[in-house]
């Protein structure tokens, strides 16, 4: 949006001279006619007036908000309107303050649409970055005048899913990073160490053990075909990146990262953990039950665990109650599908899925410590080996020769 300078008149006649934030000089107009004031010029900014954050930010150069940023309003906005502050006055506050250009760029259109009468609920829903579950949150705050109340929950709620991915990435990077170097260095020991070697063995005119003619002959081979190899995998990378974006490829994807054996119990704990906090956060807001499945189906990110809740969605729409169908999904642990079934019998479901959503965390955080001590010492032995490997390979003629073998 631009600030346009314009010259009118308020309903009292009175002469107004000040600025107004539109896309254009049309709706800048309207803006002020929804004012009261009858607009007599109107003027766009020049080149030298325009905000260049704003300008790249209109033009799609500025970089997306993400879940810390979408954190962060939610809690800054619970605040102003828990102390009172009118929702419009709260977006334009918030506007002024906020420094991720896309973010402020929705926020200011947000803010158009509730001043020309629109829910916060509607205004939202319309723009980028706030999902399905978060608009749903929201229209259930306004409707129920519980509005702070909400996103203090829904805050929480971004806050404990941001730190469990940062957790994850945390905890993957350390062994991605020695992965990535040792390979590196087994590629120089090949392509630049062996070959000296080589020519040691040339000049002796040894014969060479077996062992030392395959890392030879794997030198070799790097040596000839490494940028082929590099271009080979970067071509093998887009294929499968591209692959596991289409419908069926996500769907082998999913099954095979489930059923992975180092992986898949983090990802099943994972997305059931991040079902039932959604849940939880759906139901205490007043959110019906099956608009909550619904709404928490789309949100999950494995399609198959998507599609066994979508039947359990299915079962209670037909009457029965969640446990049932829950019970019969086999890598839903028996112990949280009995604690579900307290909580709807006591009426509790929502706290008790809070309860569950925690253990879940807990579990999935354990998970992440066991799989991280058992990842680096498997890469590192293995890395050790190989490069110990090539080493003696080329050092065994040698010893063989100090030794008088023939």
């Amino acid at each position: 949006m631009s600030r346009f300078k314009y010259t009118g008149f308020t309903r009292d006649g009175k002469k107004v001279e000040s600025t107004v934030e539109a896309d254009s000089v049309k709706d800048a107009k309207k803006i002020l006619r929804r004012r009261n004031i009858r607009p007599t010029k109107v003027l766009a900014p020049s080149i030298f007036e325009t905000d260049l954050g704003e300008f790249m930010a209109e033009k799609g150069f500025a970089k997306p908000f993400g879940q810390a940023d979408l954190m962060r309003f939610t809690r800054q906005l619970s605040i102003l309107i828990n102390a009172g502050v009118p929702i419009l006055e709260c977006l334009e506050i918030l506007y002024k303050q906020e420094h991720n250009l896309a973010l402020k760029k929705i926020l200011k259109k947000i803010s158009v649409q509730v001043e020309e009468g629109k829910s916060l609920h509607d205004a939202m829903i319309q723009q980028q970055g706030f999902d399905k579950l978060y608009c749903a949150l929201v229209k259930a705050g306004e409707a129920a005048g519980i509005l702070d109340t909400i996103l203090v929950k829904l805050a929480e709620f971004l806050e404990k899913a941001e730190k469990l991915k940062k957790q994850i990435k945390s905890a993957l990077t350390y062994p991605v990073i020695v992965l990535f170097v040792g390979i590196l260095v087994v590629m120089g020991l090949m392509t630049f160490v062996v070959p000296q070697f080589v020519d040691m063995l040339k000049e002796s005119n040894q014969e060479i053990p077996w062992v030392t003619q395959t890392v030879i002959d794997t030198s070799a081979f790097f040596q000839n075909y490494t940028l082929l190899l590099i271009a080979g995998m970067v071509a093998f990378t887009i294929v499968f990146t591209n692959y596991i974006k289409t419908k069926e490829g996500k769907k082998q994807w999913d099954l095979f990262t489930m059923k992975s054996p180092l992986f898949g119990a983090l990802i099943i704990k994972g997305n059931l953990g991040a079902f039932t906090r959604t849940l939880a956060t759906m139901l205490a807001a007043g959110v019906p039950i099956i608009d909550s499945l619904e709404i928490c189906i789309d949100t999950l990110d494995n399609t198959q665990i998507a599609k066994d809740l979508t039947k359990v969605r299915k079962a209670v729409t037909e009457g029965k109650s969640i446990t049932e169908p829950l019970s019969r999904i086999s890598y839903f642990p028996p112990l949280v599908t009995q604690m579900i079934k307290v909580g709807e019998s006591t009426g509790n479901l929502d706290e008790m899925l809070v309860k569950v959503a925690d253990v879940f965390q807990d579990e999935v955080e354990e998970l992440i410590g066991n799989l991280t001590k058992m990842i680096e010492p498997i890469i590192l032995v293995v890395l050790g080996g190989i490069i110990g490997f090539v080493l003696i390979a080329m050092y065994l003629p040698m010893f063989m020769s100090a030794g008088g073998v023939d």
